[in-house]
């Protein structure tokens, strides 16, 4: 295997090879002042999508180096894919085996905003507090940064969360950028290039005396300092944006991302996956569902991987003889999604 691959896709933690990845090339280089803040570990997201170890989600030699092209590049990766490909899972892959901690999720709907990832502000809780503190007492006049202040009311969301200047990188799930509104992927364009972004109710305030540096909480639910209203990164956040293909993107979002394509896992990929959630020898136990499973495709039939997974974890509930009610029940569950049910 290379020596340059920093992830190796081998589904083992190896926390020391981010420390050995290159300064970026000077065009990526930013300038926020490094805070003394750590990312929590993996939490259940990520145990819940690789398992009780961490599957082999990449397998050929050019997703591989187009993953690492993105975190060499600091580049955001856009993941296309059918349903079911592993675009989510890679994020999660890349946070475990980097030991990067928690996954940033940011699922994007059709009324998605930029700012819905940057920073989210409270003002009617602001504004309902400073009533209560009149009523109690008449004297009182604004509000003080010892009680949290302006701070108490902002909290940064994902993409503002990943963006803070900390030593090492954290992994953002962009997920589903294809469902969103047309204006999102180009408002990303300028936060993805800059590396930074702005919070104006802390810029207007930020000549005030003692609020240059306001602390805000983010997504981590921690409260974090930012000065003057700005937050630059420092290390450029690994960016995982996925899209089931449903739409293009504009030309100057892809000239700006590394584009990986995933196809639906199978073969060796797929039985490790099984592994990864039915514990050892998994794959060889049901090896006849893998194989029903895998047929389809040279019909042409939409199945996915959780149709697979959810028939193996029901199937061990009935008699291991009972070969036929087995058989029922797998063919119920991994039914090809574009096959009607039979009446």
């Amino acid at each position: 295997m290379d020596d340059w691959l920093i992830y190796r896709g081998q589904g083992q933690p190896d926390p020391e090879r981010i420390g050995r990845l290159p300064d970026p090339p000077r065009w990526r280089r930013f300038s926020g002042e490094p805070l003394p803040i750590e990312a929590p570990p993996i939490d259940h997201s990520s145990t819940r999508r690789l398992g009780t170890r961490a599957p082999l989600p990449i397998q050929d030699d050019e997703a591989l180096q187009l993953i690492n092209a993105a975190l060499y590049l600091r580049r955001p990766l856009l993941v296309t894919g059918e349903p079911g490909s592993g675009k989510s899972t890679l994020a999660h892959a890349v946070a475990h085996e980097l030991g990067l901690g928690r996954v940033l999720q940011w699922p994007i709907v059709s009324r998605s905003e930029l700012r819905d990832g940057l920073y989210a502000y409270d003002a009617i809780g602001r504004l309902h507090d400073a009533q209560l503190s009149r009523e109690r007492d008449p004297r009182h006049e604004g509000e003080s940064e010892d009680g949290g202040g302006i701070g108490r009311y902002i909290r940064l969301g994902p993409l503002g969360t990943a963006l803070l200047p900390g030593g090492r990188p954290r992994v953002l799930l962009i997920d589903e950028l294809d469902k969103s509104d047309i204006d999102l992927p180009n408002d990303l364009l300028n936060v993805l290039e800059e590396g930074e972004f702005r919070i104006p109710e802390l810029e207007r305030i930020a000549d005030r005396p003692g609020q240059r540096t306001v602390h805000v909480l983010d997504e981590d639910g921690r409260r974090v300092p930012v000065t003057e209203g700005r937050v630059t990164c420092h290390a450029f956040p690994f960016v995982v944006m996925t899209s089931n293909g449903e739409r293009d993107f504009p030309a100057p979002l892809l000239r700006r991302c590394i584009h990986l394509k995933l196809e639906p896992p199978r073969n060796e990929r797929l039985a490790a996956l099984v592994q990864a959630h039915f514990g050892d020898g998994a794959a060889e136990d049901h090896h006849d569902l893998l194989e029903s499973f895998t047929e389809g495709d040279h019909n042409g039939e939409l199945r996915l991987t959780d149709q697979l997974l959810n028939a193996i974890f029901l199937t061990q509930f009935a008699a291991r003889e009972d070969h036929v009610r087995r058989e029922e029940i797998a063919d119920l569950l991994m039914r090809p999604l574009d096959q009607r049910p039979q009446r």
